[in-house]
C-alpha cells in the first residue's frame, strides 16, 4: 500500500514538474510579459497562481459580475469556493487617478486594488492577458495612464455600419483600456443619428444613390461609382443601447455632428439650412464640397441648437464634438446674408464668420447644455489646407472648446497650447486608420508621441490624450474597419497609456503576437504581422 501510495505521489510530481516546465510563467522564466498596453512598474515573483481548480471572487466591486463571465467565457474557469481566492479592493487612498489599479497574483490569491471601479476593470483587463491555461506569474503591477483621454474614432457618415461591428469595436477597445469612442455621425455623405423634431434628417439624410468605389487606389480621384443605394441610421434607442454597452466597459462615447460644414446630408433635408437657396441631392464622390449651413439665418441656428440639445441629452458624455474641419467659404462669399453678418458683427473675413460661429455654438454647449465643445484644430480660424485662400481670423477662439489637433504644422499645434487650449493630438500623419500600412505602419504608429519636444511642464498637461481615427470613405464593410483596425489600435494604446520612456517596441511587438491570434481566433481581417509592419 506504500509503495502505491509513492508512486501516485511521484506521477503527481513528474505532472508538475512537467505543467512547471511547459508553461510560459515557470519560475525561470525572467522575459518580459505580455501586456498590452504594458503597465508602469511590473515586479515579477517566483511561482505561479493555478486557477484550473476555480476560483472563488470577493469584495464589493460592481465588476464581480464581469470578472466571472470573463473568466468562464474567455478561459473556461469555473467558480468553486475551494478554488484561488480573487479580491477586487476599492482604495481611495491609492491614487488621485480613477483609472489606476494595483494587481497582486500570489500562489494562493489575487487582489486587483483600485481607486475607484474605472481601475478595477482595467486591473481585470490586465489579468485577463496574463491567463495562459489558467496559469499566471506570480507578480505586482501598479499601474496608471499616462493620458485621460485615449480615443478611437469611427466613421459612420460615409458607411453605416452597424450596432454589431460598433460592438465588437468597444470589445476590443476595452481589453486595451482605451476610453474614449469617438463616434463621427454626420456628414457630406450621411445622416446617421434619428433627431425626432427634424424626422427629414434619417429619411432623406441617411440614404445615397451611388457610392464613389477606391479605383485601384486612386481614392478621391477614382470615377468609378457602385449604383448601389447605400443608406442606415441609429435610432435614439438603439443609441442608447449602445451607450449602456460602452458605460458598461467604462467607455465614453462622444458624438461629432458636423457644423458648419460637412452640411450636405442636413441640406438636402431641409434645403433651408443650406447658405445657397437650392436643392441638392447627397453627394455620392467623396472628398471636401461647399455646401455650409447659413450662419446668419436665426433659423439655422434654432435648428442647431435643437439638433445639440436632443445629442446632449442623449448622451452623457460632457463633450460634445463639432467637427469644423474643412470648411469652404464658397457659398460664403456669394451670399448677401452672410455679407450683412460680416458688417453688422464687424467680421474682416470669412474665418472670422466660422470663429464666430463657432464660439456661439461653443456658448450654447457650455451654458445651456453643460458640457464642453470640441472640434477640428481649424475652429482655432488658421488656415491649414493648400486649396483654402482664405486669410487667417482676427477673432479669438473661446477658451472653453477643446482643440482636436489633426492638420497642419507644429505651429498650428503650439498655437492652441500658447493660448491655453486643452489639446487632443490626432495628428493624421501618425493616427489616421484610413492610410495605408505604407503611409503608417505598426512601427510608425507606435512611435507617436502626443507631446512634442520643447513644452514646460505647464503645456504638456495642456495635451490631455490623443486619438486614433477610422475614417470610413474606402471601409465600405466591417471586414475593411478590421483590417485597417487592427492591430494598429493596439500601437495607440500603449501610447496613451504606457509613458513613452517606457515604450519598447520589440516588446510591444512580441505582445501583440497572442493579440492577433486572438484576433484571428475571432475571425477578423487583419493584415499579416509582415504586411502591418511593412516600410
Amino acid at each position: 500500500m506504500a509503495m502505491k501510495k509513492n508512486k501516485a505521489f511521484v506521477l503527481v510530481l513528474l505532472g508538475l514538474i512537467i505543467i512547471g516546465c511547459n508553461n510560459s510563467y515557470s519560475n525561470t522564466n525572467k522575459d518580459q510579459l505580455n501586456l498590452i498596453p504594458y503597465p508602469q512598474s511590473v515586479e515579477r515573483k517566483p511561482g505561479i497562481c493555478n486557477l484550473v481548480q476555480g476560483f472563488v471572487i470577493k469584495g464589493k466591486s460592481e465588476n464581480k459580475g464581469y470578472l466571472e463571465r470573463m473568466l468562464r467565457d474567455d478561459f473556461g474557469l469555473q467558480r468553486n469556493k475551494k478554488g484561488t481566492g480573487v479580491y477586487l479592493h476599492i482604495d481611495k487612498r491609492l491614487s488621485s487617478n480613477k483609472e489606476a489599479y494595483q494587481l497582486d497574483i500570489t500562489a494562493s490569491s489575487i487582489t486587483i486594488t483600485a481607486t475607484a471601479e474605472n481601475g478595477i476593470f482595467y486591473g481585470i483587463q490586465t489579468l485577463r492577458q496574463l491567463i495562459d491555461d489558467g496559469i499566471l506569474p506570480c507578480l505586482k503591477i501598479k499601474d496608471q495612464p499616462a493620458f485621460g483621454f485615449r480615443s478611437y474614432m469611427l466613421d459612420e457618415a460615409r458607411y453605416f455600419q452597424g450596432a454589431e461591428t460598433v460592438k465588437m469595436l468597444l470589445d476590443e477597445m476595452a481589453r486595451l483600456k482605451l476610453n474614449k469612442f469617438h463616434w463621427h455621425l454626420t456628414n457630406d455623405s450621411g445622416w446617421r443619428i434619428e433627431i425626432k423634431k427634424y424626422p427629414l434628417l434619417t429619411e432623406v439624410g441617411s440614404k445615397r444613390d451611388s457610392s464613389q468605389i477606391n479605383d485601384n487606389g486612386k481614392k478621391w480621384a477614382s470615377e468609378l461609382f457602385d449604383g448601389k443605394v447605400h443608406q442606415g441610421f441609429y435610432t435614439q434607442e438603439e443609441i442608447k443601447d449602445i451607450i449602456k454597452y460602452a458605460e458598461e466597459r467604462y467607455i465614453t462615447i462622444i458624438p461629432e455632428i458636423s457644423m458648419p460644414g460637412h452640411a450636405s446630408a442636413a441640406v438636402a433635408s431641409y434645403p433651408w439650412l443650406g447658405t445657397v437657396a437650392e436643392h441638392i441631392t447627397i453627394p455620392t464622390k467623396f472628398g471636401v464640397v461647399s455646401t455650409v449651413f447659413n450662419p446668419a439665418d436665426e433659423r439655422v441656428i434654432s435648428f442647431l441648437h435643437d439638433v445639440l440639445k436632443e445629442v446632449a441629452e442623449l448622451f452623457p458624455s460632457n463633450i460634445i464634438h463639432i467637427g469644423g474641419d474643412e470648411v469652404k467659404y464658397d457659398q460664403w462669399k456669394t451670399s448677401k446674408d452672410v455679407a450683412d453678418y460680416m458688417a453688422k458683427y464687424n467680421l474682416p473675413t470669412f474665418s472670422d464668420v466660422q470663429v464666430k460661429f463657432t464660439n456661439d455654438i461653443s456658448n450654447y454647449i457650455d451654458r445651456e447644455l453643460h458640457k464642453k465643445m470640441m472640434g477640428w484644430n481649424e475652429i482655432l480660424g488658421k488656415q491649414v489646407h493648400d486649396w483654402s485662400t482664405a486669410e487667417s481670423a482676427e477673432t479669438d477662439l473661446s477658451h472653453n472648446a477643446i482643440i482636436h489637433f489633426w492638420f497642419g504644422k507644429a505651429e498650428v499645434l503650439q498655437l492652441a497650447i500658447n493660448r491655453g487650449y486643452q489639446v487632443v493630438n490626432s495628428h493624421n500623419v501618425f493616427t489616421y486608420l484610413d492610410y495605408t500600412y505604407d503611409l503608417i505602419n505598426l512601427q510608425k504608429a507606435y512611435s507617436f508621441n502626443p507631446i512634442p519636444d520643447g513644452l514646460t511642464a505647464g503645456q504638456k498637461s495642456q495635451i490631455i490624450g490623443l486619438g486614433c481615427q477610422m475614417w470610413g470613405e474606402w471601409t465600405p464593410s466591417n471586414k475593411e474597419v478590421e483590417y485597417q483596425t487592427f492591430p494598429r489600435i493596439a500601437a495607440y494604446a500603449e501610447v496613451g497609456w504606457t509613458p513613452n520612456d517606457l515604450k519598447d517596441y520589440s516588446r510591444f511587438r512580441n505582445g501583440l503576437k497572442k493579440l492577433m491570434n486572438n484576433w484571428i481566433e475571432k475571425g477578423y481581417t487583419i493584415p499579416p504581422l509582415r504586411v502591418a509592419e511593412i516600410e
